[in-house]
């Protein structure tokens, strides 16, 4: 259970119940009065809060709120020591820590610098990256945004034995030596009783596909940040931590090479250098207000997703993408989930429904196998993700949404994810309206409801989800609105945000919008290069980083209150309240 702290100029000790209600271990350093800032520290890999003793010390900020945890596994918090479902489950326990920190303590993440080291900075970078958190500053000290493993072929291996015997261990057999150069530092992580060696194998492979992304997409970033780099680094590559700073969309952003340091910069020999250049950092930083930052509403004309998008459409028609779509377009066919996108469209209401299924079929057993292979391709697999994320935060909110709570979903495609939650959850009295522009959208999601026996509680409409009069003339308003997988398939602002406005006008203070975002996607080439919509057109989408679609809904007249990723930081599920 959730431990309140009496504040105290001394360290304590607590836990917070993350996300999936575990209870994760965590130390304080709070001033005898209300603190108005803090910063969070967070370990590396294998390691403990612990270990970070010297440098929450050697800060020597008396006004400041000091944090430290213990990720998932790693020391006294719960969970197979290095291992956890996958890396999304850690990333998210940052964001529950945060939350707790904003109820229990009262300080504001736009409040907060998070200071986090190696695999602890792969961590804090994805939840700023995923998350939008309107943080103070970001200072990350030597991340692993690409661990040095010396076995050749070391990842496609792992990939490869993951797939085929799920499970496991990777043992690190870095020494003391090579961390740092200070003997006593080496003799306390020999002794550390604390510290394992191991990693579990789908940790380790989640670490390099989040880092990757992150690394390619850290113009999505503005808060202001730090990075650390040590030369003589045994543990990770620099150069993937160069790339990140350049791609960063910070205007503020520092990058510091630390010469002659090992990987362990926070337990060097020279560690005060390191330590008052993130004293400085912080204080840089708490010495003003923090900054404003423009909301991203323009980002469908100036913003580097527009950029993305226009280089995918300029290199459409390269000879390798058109072989592509001639072997899509033919053998592929034998594939009846390829099939149906070539003639429905591959994000039309039809095809989600058929991923939703997950179920392979084809014309001869060639064809079968290509179909599972499309179906658990990345992006259908986040699909079927976000369909289970959304269904379990609608049962949430619709049960904190009143007695009898009416629901509306302005393009429900086939329906699939809202009449299932209502079918799952016969306890909740919840009337909905579906509505979508195209009538055999309708039709499948009329026939999933009476297959469902929830005719009496659905009324099916044909509208338009951008036509802000006809929103803002819904009757009876909805106590929670959905919009799910929509505004992803439209480049343009002004329509998603008209849409919104038409809710706003609609919804009374309160009621709650829940609304999906993609803010990564690994085959955004292949899908622009490869394949078409549902109005025959290829299928070139421009991402919306989380903070643009979270600025969108901010504009329209809501605040956003919570968000659930999925594993691959594809797609996100947030709630937001009308002011």
């Amino acid at each position: 259970m959730t431990t309140i702290p009496t504040p105290s100029s001394q360290m304590t000790e607590h836990t917070f119940a993350s996300h999936d209600g575990a209870e994760l271990f965590y130390r304080a350093w709070l001033p005898f009065y209300q603190a108005k800032q803090a910063i969070v520290i967070m370990h590396r890999g294998h390691e403990h809060s612990g270990r970070m003793l010297e440098l929450a010390k050697a800060l020597d900020m008396p006004d400041t709120a000091l944090f430290a945890w213990d990720q998932r596994g790693h020391g006294q918090s719960p969970g197979p020591r290095g291992g956890a479902e996958n890396l999304g489950v850690v990333i998210r326990d940052l964001e529950a820590f945060f939350q707790h920190i904003e109820k229990t303590y009262a300080i504001a993440r736009e409040d907060i610098v998070l200071v986090a080291h190696s695999v602890g900075a792969v961590v804090a970078a994805a939840w700023v990256h995923d998350y939008a958190p309107r943080l103070r500053g970001l200072l990350l000290g030597t991340p692993a945004f690409q661990v040095k493993l010396y076995v050749p072929l070391a990842v496609p291996l792992l990939r490869l034995k993951e797939k085929m015997l799920p499970g496991g261990v990777v043992k690190s057999y870095v020494k003391s030596r090579v961390l740092t150069h200070d003997p006593e530092q080496q003799r306390a992580y020999n002794e550390d009783p604390a510290i394992f060696k191991e990693i579990s194998v789908n940790i380790l492979l989640d670490l390099f596909d989040t880092a990757r992304r992150v690394v390619e997409d850290a113009a999505a970033i503005r808060v202001p940040t730090l990075v650390f780099s040590a030369t003589q680094d045994w543990v990770v590559q620099t150069g993937p931590q160069r790339a990140f700073f350049e791609r960063l969309g910070s205007a503020d952003k520092e990058f510091h090479t630390l010469h002659g340091f090992y990987h362990a910069i926070f337990h060097e020999a020279q560690r005060e250098v390191v330590f008052n250049r993130v004293r400085a950092f912080a204080e840089r930083l708490f010495v003003k207000p923090p900054v404003k930052l423009a909301p991203l509403l323009d980002a469908d004309i100036r913003g580097h997703t527009r950029s993305e998008r226009d280089e995918l459409a300029a290199s459409r028609d390269c000879l390798s993408s058109r072989l592509t779509r001639f072997v899509f377009g033919t053998l592929g066919r034998l594939s009846h989930g390829i099939d149906l996108g070539w003639k429905a469209g591959f994000d039309s209401g039809r095809t989600l429904d058929y991923v939703y299924q997950n179920k392979p079929s084809g014309r001869l057993i060639l064809g079968w196998f290509m179909d599972k292979s499309y179906l658990e391709s990345p992006g259908w697999t986040g699909i079927r993700w976000r369909g289970q994320m959304l269904q379990k935060v609608l049962a949430e909110v619709l049960a904190q949404a009143g007695s009898r709570p009416h629901l509306v979903d302005i393009a429900c495609g086939g329906g699939r994810y809202i009449l299932q939650t209502l079918h799952d959850h016969p306890e909740l009295p919840v009337t909905a309206v579906l509505r979508d522009y195209q009538q055999p959208n309708l039709d499948t999601a009329k026939a999933t409801a009476e297959n469902l026996d929830l005719t009496d509680r659905v009324t099916f409409v044909q509208a338009d989800a951008f036509a802000r009069s006809s929103l803002a003339a819904l009757n009876p308003a909805p106590d929670v609105a959905v919009v799910s997988g929509l505004y992803e398939l439209f480049n343009a602002n002004a329509p998603v945000l008209e849409s919104l406005r038409g809710l706003a006008d609609a919804m009374p203070p309160g009621t709650r919008l829940v609304y999906t975002n993609q803010p990564w996607h690994p085959q955004l080439k292949f899908i622009a290069h490869v394949l078409t919509n549902r109005e025959g057109q290829p299928w070139i989408m421009r991402r919306r980083t989380q903070e643009e679609m979270d600025d969108l809904v901010t504009a329209a007249g809501f605040i956003k209150e919570r968000q659930e990723t999925d594993p691959a930081g594809i797609f996100t599920i947030s709630v937001a309240r009308k002011l």
